[in-house]
C-alpha cells in the first residue's frame, strides 16, 4: 500500500538533506588522498565454463591502498575498446561468482561489478574485507565509523566505488569515453555518489536507490537498513545532531544535486525500504538530464526484469553496444 506523500508531491519534494558547507572540500580531499596510492591494477584471467563471455579478475588500490576486487566480464571475441558499464551492489551483496550476472557482457559490455567490501552475506558471496575499524555500532554497516564523516564506513566504499571508474579508463578492453553506472539500492545510491563526484560519465542508472535523505527515511520507514540508525540513536539519544551531520556528507540527495552526467531513475510507489520521496528528493535536486521511471504498485523490487530491459535501453542510446 502506499504510505507516502502522493505522487503529485512526491515530484514536487526536494527532500530535508542538510548540505555542509565544506562537502566540495571533505570530497576533494578525500579522494585527493585515496589518489595518493597508485591504482595498482592486477587482472588475471579466470577459467569458466562459459562459451560467450570471458572473465578477468580484477584487483586494485582503493580507500586508503587497501586492495578490493572486481569481476570483469566481456563478450567472447570482443575486439576492444568497449562501451563499458561499472556495476555497485545492493546491500548485503558482493561481486558474486565469476560466472553470475551475465547479462551485461551478453549484451555487449565490457561489465566490471565492484565487490562491496565487508559485505557479501546476502545473495551473493564477496572477497574484500573492510579493514577499519568501529566505535560501537549497531549490527550492519549504516552506524560503522558514525562518529564522524573521516570515520564513517560509506566513505571508504563511496572511494572503492570512484576508484573503479578510474581503472576501468585504464583497461585497453574498455573505451574510456564511454564508462556508465548503475545499481539497484545501494547501488543505486553508490552510482548517485559517483555521478557527484566524477565528471566524465557517459550515463547513470540508479535503480529505487538507497542511502538517499536519511533525516526522513529514518522517521518514514521502519524497515531495514533504514532501522540500524534509528536503533543506534535510541540508545544513543544525546547523538542525533552528529549523526545526522555524519550523514549528510554521504546522502545522494547532495550528490545528485552536483551531477551532471544523464540518468534513469527507478521508484516503486509501495517501496517500505526506499520510500518514494527519499528517492523523488534525489531525482528532483538532480542536476544534470534526467528520466523517471514510476513503478505504482511495485515494493522494494522496483521494476524486475523490466528494470532490466529499461537500463539495457537506457545504455543503448548513451553508450552504444558493439
Amino acid at each position: 500500500m502506499y504510505v507516502d506523500l502522493p505522487e503529485t508531491e512526491l515530484r514536487e519534494y526536494r527532500g530535508s538533506a542538510r548540505e555542509p558547507k565544506d562537502f566540495d572540500r571533505f570530497w576533494s580531499e578525500t579522494l585527493a588522498e585515496a589518489r595518493e596510492f597508485d591504482l595498482d591494477v592486477r587482472i588475471e584471467p579466470v577459467e569458466t565454463p562459459l562459451a560467450t563471455v570471458e572473465v578477468f579478475d580484477v584487483s586494485f588500490a582503493g580507500s586508503g591502498g587497501q586492495q578490493v576486487r572486481a569481476w570483469l566480464r566481456i563478450p567472447s571475441g570482443a575486439r576492444g575498446p568497449l562501451p563499458a558499464v561499472v556495476q555497485f551492489h545492493g546491500y548485503g551483496r558482493g561481486r558474486g561468482d565469476a560466472a553470475e550476472n551475465l547479462l551485461w557482457a551478453s549484451a555487449g559490455y565490457a561489465h566490471l561489478e565492484l565487490d562491496t567490501r565487508g559485505q557479501a552475506w546476502s545473495g551473493s558471496r564477496g572477497a574484500t574485507p573492510d579493514d577499519a575499524g568501529s566505535g560501537p555500532q549497531v549490527p550492519g554497516f549504516l552506524t560503522r565509523g558514525i562518529e564522524g564523516p573521516e570515520t564513517y564506513y560509506y566513505r571508504r566504499l563511496i572511494v572503492d566505488a570512484v576508484r573503479l571508474t578510474e581503472v576501468a579508463r585504464e583497461l585497453p578492453q574498455i573505451d574510456p569515453n564511454r564508462v556508465g553506472v548503475f545499481g539497484v539500492s545501494q547501488g543505486g545510491g553508490l552510482a548517485l555518489a559517483v555521478a557527484g563526484l566524477v565528471p566524465a560519465l557517459s550515463c547513470v542508472v540508479a535503480r529505487v536507490p538507497f542511502l538517499c535523505d536519511f533525516p526522513r527515511a529514518t522517521v518514514i520507514t521502519d524497515a531495514r537498513p533504514y532501522r540500524e540508525i534509528v536503533d543506534y540513536l535510541s540508545w544513543y539519544r544525546d547523538r542525533r545532531e552528529d549523526v545526522l551531520d555524519t550523514l549528510a556528507y554521504f546522502d545522494g540527495v547532495n550528490f545528485a544535486a552536483r551531477a551532471a552526467a544523464p540518468v534513469r531513475i527507478t521508484v516503486a510507489l509501495m517501496d517500505p525500504v526506499c520510500p518514494p520521496s527519499t528517492v523523488f528528493a534525489a531525482y528532483n535536486r538532480y542536476a544534470g538530464p534526467k528520466e523517471i521511471t514510476v513503478w505504482p504498485y511495485n515494493a522494494h523490487e522496483g521494476g524486475g526484469h523490466d528494470d532490466d530491459l529499461l537500463t539495457l535501453q537506457t545504455f543503448a542510446e548513451l553508450l552504444g553496444a558493439e
